[in-house]
């Protein structure tokens, strides 16, 4: 995990050094800048693989071409067998395969990856930036006019391109921007047509998958562990791990007797991990909530609701490990949210199953990587592994959000079956708790916001700002401590993902043309 920021169509250290110092919560290891022709690279690490060797920027043979990246690459072992025949390796940094697969492959690169990411690759002249299949790891474009052109300016988090550009676009998941061919989509959450097999084949194929993408997340030179919300999800991937590994951390919170405490507890004795847990109070949500709005970048009040028990579990696991698993992603995949049951019709289901997917990048995706990145911290999503999706998406919908002969409907149905013998019974049947409910978090928030807001007029200030439809009195206060945090917040807000809305950002990535438009 790292920052990266990178300034095209001209040289200017200072700027990317500045860019750097904003983001450096997300690389506390170390900071390497170079200027290679029209470009400039800087980077902030967090070192996970070759911790002592692979100090980024990392160049090709003759220094030629060199890249930064953000992210773990799951196959760079494979990838580096294939490699080796023509190129020499300086460090057994996952990240070095990038810049010699650029050289064999130019941006067709992007398709051989197997990871989570954002990177930039460059010989000096042609610049190349992409990000992984679904957004997990994040990366933002800002226009700059500088003089007669404009500069190009990217970097890992709006907070490092605000105070500098005049635009700021999100780069799509599973897409790069080429100097040369322009923005191009190389990954589409796919759309396969549903098949009907029996369900132990189902049970098979799932257990398979899952454990294939737990198992390549374990990769690590460092502590590793897992969010254990005592959810299912988290649960399935903790006891996964725990077979693979002789000691395990789990990592829990939640307001003291919340329900996410017990449940976990349970999980813990069940498959005997070493774990830790940490009881936030109401003070202290208060008192935290500037800095988890200002690392989130974001004032949607249910992705701020959930990033406030993400943010503790956070900071309790970066004083054990500087890796953790989590379970995002399985609700989408396997129809876990109650919103789910009011639709009727299994076609309508999945399609908004694979839509849900498609918007993971700046909702939850982004409270995962702000929140443990703000720790200096690296999250990985088992669930969202490019495989498991693929599979996911060709289950019938009557499979993941099931009526029972009762006529309950139960959500992720198959998936509780399917890992129902690896966990406690009260815990793959528990029913679905969303993070910030589970741990409290909602509840607390009630009081908090009624103090919070006594003395102004809620009212008033959502009518101020009525194109946003902020919700009373709670989005208000977000949104009013997310303003004065930042500098030139509105090139921010359209990039903002929105669960009320449940639509896409208005900010689109529409840099198509190719290097012309630079100096344009």
């Amino acid at each position: 995990m790292c920052g990266i920021a990178v300034v095209y169509g001209g040289e200017d250290p200072d700027l990317a050094d500045c860019m750097v110092g904003l983001l450096s919560h997300r690389g506390p290891d170390g900071k390497g800048a170079t200027i290679v022709g029209k470009v400039t690279l800087a980077h902030c690490r967090l070192a996970i693989i070759d911790p002592a060797g692979g100090h980024q920027p990392l160049f090709n043979e003759d220094k030629s071409c060199v890249v930064i990246a953000n992210g773990e690459i799951y196959n760079h072992k494979q990838l580096r067998r294939t490699l080796a025949t023509h190129h020499q390796f300086r460090t057994r940094s996952d990240s070095e395969v990038l810049v010699h697969l650029y050289e064999e492959h130019g941006a067709n690169m992007v398709s051989l990856l197997d990871g989570m990411f954002a990177f930039a690759v460059t010989d000096g002249e042609r610049l190349l930036v992409a990000r992984d299949h679904i957004g997990i790891k994040p990366l933002y474009c800002g226009l700059r006019k500088n003089g007669g052109h404009r500069l190009l300016i990217f970097a890992s988090e709006m907070k490092a391109l605000t105070p500098f550009v005049d635009a700021i676009y999100e780069l799509p998941p599973g897409s790069y921007y080429d100097t040369e061919t322009g923005w191009r989509r190389y990954y589409t959450v796919p759309d396969p047509p549903l098949r009907n097999e029996p369900i132990e084949s189902w049970v098979k194929k799932i257990r398979d998958t899952l454990e294939r993408a737990v198992v390549k997340r374990l990769m690590s030179d460092v502590p590793l562990g897992v969010f254990l919300s005592g959810g299912l999800d988290s649960a399935i991937i903790a006891a996964i791990a725990k077979r693979h590994m002789g000691k395990l951390h789990t990592f829990t919170v939640g307001m003291e007797g919340s329900h996410d405490l017990e449940a976990a507890r349970s999980v813990v004795r069940h498959i005997g991990s070493e774990h830790h847990e940490y009881i936030f109070t109401p003070q202290e949500v208060l008192q935290h909530l500037p800095q988890i709005i200002y690392h989130l970048e974001s004032f949607d009040q249910d992705l701020v609701r959930s990033a406030i028990p993400t943010y503790f579990c956070s900071r309790l696991a970066s004083d054990w490990v500087k890796v953790v698993l989590c379970g995002e992603g399985a609700d989408e995949l396997f129809a876990g949210y109650r919103y789910y049951k009011s639709i009727n019709d299994p076609a309508s289901l999945h399609k908004e199953l694979r839509r849900s997917l498609m918007t993971l990048h700046n909702i939850n995706l982004q409270r995962v990587d702000r929140m443990t990145m703000a720790h200096g911290l690296e999250g990985r999503v088992p669930f969202l592994d490019k495989e498991m999706i693929a599979l996911a998406l060709k289950i019938p919908p009557h499979l993941k959000l099931h009526r029972t002969e009762e006529g309950q409907l139960v959500e992720k149905w198959l998936l509780r079956v399917a890992f129902e013998d690896l966990l406690p019974k009260e815990i793959v049947w528990r029913d679905k708790e969303q993070f910030d409910e589970g741990s409290g978090t909602v509840k607390v928030l009630t009081d908090i916001i009624r103090e919070s807001v006594k003395d102004w007029d809620v009212h008033r200030y959502a009518t101020q700002h009525v194109p946003l439809r902020l919700r009373l009195p709670e989005e208000c206060l977000y949104h009013r401590i997310f303003t004065e945090l930042f500098e030139r917040p509105e090139l921010m807000v359209p990039n903002i993902g929105r669960w009320q809305q449940r639509q896409p950002p208005t900010s689109q990535f529409h840099l198509n043309a190719p290097a012309p438009f630079i100096n344009g």
